[in-house]
């Protein structure tokens, strides 16, 4: 039967020959025998057909122990960054003996990876041996932190007693470990990769760290038993953490961890740059709408026919909405984003304070979440609420000096929602077409890619907007 389930799972994920799955059948008839004896958990892994990962054909738990596993781990797929030493047995051929690892239920044990080969001494498998030292391990430290527990920890951190690192070599960071003196003591692959990087061979590599990089020579002299700065060395930015191990009197060693973070810096800057660029843009369109504004303002005061006023006030209006969007952002913290908020009560409480002008008492309300949208969008909403409003304004209140135009706006979803309410006479179907409706449905339709509707109501008239916001439109 398990002779069945190795020969389904070598079918199915490797690429080993028939003679190939018969000799790792042969090996797994031993199994139990080799468990027993040697009181720990054994295993089979195959190289998976792409050759990235390996594939556990075959375990046997100890009768003469505890079991390292709750779990079967057969049919499992086994990781490189997980199983460096088999996947190093897989590669090379050769054995790795008592390699201290950690299993995936979290448990400390000696390793130990000898190859299986087949004809002309290829690496078919990996023959997988597992011992449980966590119980082990436990009494050991308990034992040497009476004597000397911040000694134990740097020892047992950089494997110094069984030359077996605990420290993962994968880390991308440059760790590495000094003595008081500020020699090297250990130094992972990334450090030993930094060092050769200036120009150092790496047998060298055990000389005072200050040989290498003299710029971190004052955190290293600083008292403070924990740093983090940001370096410059050799024209790279490096982030240095320094983490001194033992007491003031007695330091048994200090962690020095470099971590490249120009790159980062570079793009911090870049985006530092885009943002100013940006602004100063808002800031010369809303400066040039204004002056448009202030041009068609002296106009009008210079005279003008009756017939052509209200048009050049409705202009006047739509002029000074878009430059809305852009004082909004510039008052703002966001480079590119507007409260829609604050944009409909702008606009809102400047076409009102004009309509008073012509002795109408029109009162606004507003009602609606803070909701930031791309300033892209907020010049189109800022037209089309210009529009609504000033529709509104124009022609509801035509036989009453006073009036109320509410504007509720929500999001539903991924949706915008907005209804603009007036107590006013109420729209007729067969009113005459306008300009401004006519430029909703055109702002709504093709920049917003939404619909628009316009009804009478019990008491005046609604007209809804409603159209797609971005996933990450956030609130405020």
């Amino acid at each position: 039967m398990i002779n069945n389930r190795v020969e389904e799972l070598c079918d199915l994920h490797t690429n080993l020959l028939n003679e190939d799955v018969q000799k790792i059948k042969e090996i797994v008839v031993n199994l139990p025998l080799i468990a027993d004896l040697n009181k720990a958990n054994v295993f089979i892994d195959c190289p998976t057909r792409e050759g990235k990962h390996a594939i556990v054909v075959a375990e046997a738990a100890p009768t003469t122990a505890n079991s390292v596993y709750k779990k079967p781990v057969v049919g499992k797929i086994a990781y490189e960054a997980f199983e460096p030493s088999v996947f190093f047995t897989l590669r090379t051929g050769k054995p790795m003996f008592l390699n201290r690892a950690l299993t995936q239920e979290g448990k400390t044990v000696d390793q130990s990876v000898v190859p299986i080969k087949g004809s002309h001494n290829r690496v078919i498998g990996t023959l997988i041996m597992e011992k449980d030292i966590s119980e082990q391990l436990i009494s050991q430290n308990k034992m040497e932190a009476l004597s000397e527990a911040t000694e134990t920890l740097s020892e047992i951190l950089i494997g110094m007693t069984e030359n077996k690192p605990i420290i993962p070599e994968v880390i991308e960071d440059a760790l590495f470990f000094i003595d008081p003196s500020g020699k090297i003591i250990y130094s992972n692959p990334a450090a030993t990769n930094l060092i050769e990087e200036i120009g150092e061979r790496q047998s060298n590599i055990y000389y005072d760290l200050i040989h290498y990089f003299p710029s971190i020579k004052d955190i290293l002299d600083n008292p403070e038993e924990l740093i983090v700065e940001e370096v410059k060395i050799f024209g790279k930015i490096f982030q240095v953490k320094k983490i001194k191990l033992g007491q003031q009197e007695k330091p048994n060693g200090t962690f020095i961890i470099l971590k490249n973070i120009t790159e980062l810096r570079e793009k911090e800057r870049e985006l530092i740059v885009k943002s100013v660029a940006i602004r100063e843009i808002h800031h010369r369109v809303k400066n040039n709408l204004q002056t448009v504004a202030s041009l068609l303002r002296l106009q009008m005061r210079r005279g003008l026919p009756e017939e052509s006023k209200v048009h050049f006030v409705e202009s006047l209006n739509r002029i000074s909405s878009i430059a809305s969007v852009y004082e909004i952002i510039l008052s703002s913290s966001s480079v590119d984003e507007v409260d829609i908020y604050s944009l409909i009560e702008k606009i809102g409480n400047m076409l009102v304070y004009e309509a008073e002008q012509d002795n109408k008492q029109i009162h606004m309300n507003y009602s609606g979440p803070q909701l930031l949208i791309h300033s892209s969008k907020a010049v189109s909403v800022a037209l089309v609420i210009n529009e609504l409003i000033q529709n509104c304004v124009k022609h509801a209140f035509h036989h009453t000096s006073e009036g109320t135009i509410e504007v509720h706006f929500q999001q539903k979803d991924f949706e915008m929602v907005i209804d603009v309410i007036d107590n006013g006479v109420g729209y007729s179907l067969n009113a005459k077409p306008s300009l401004g409706l006519d430029i909703v449905r055109m702002m709504i339709e093709h920049d917003l890619s939404g619909q628009f509707k316009i009804e009478r109501a019990e008491k005046g008239t609604i007209a809804s907007v409603k159209f797609p916001i971005e996933k990450e439109a956030v609130h405020g």
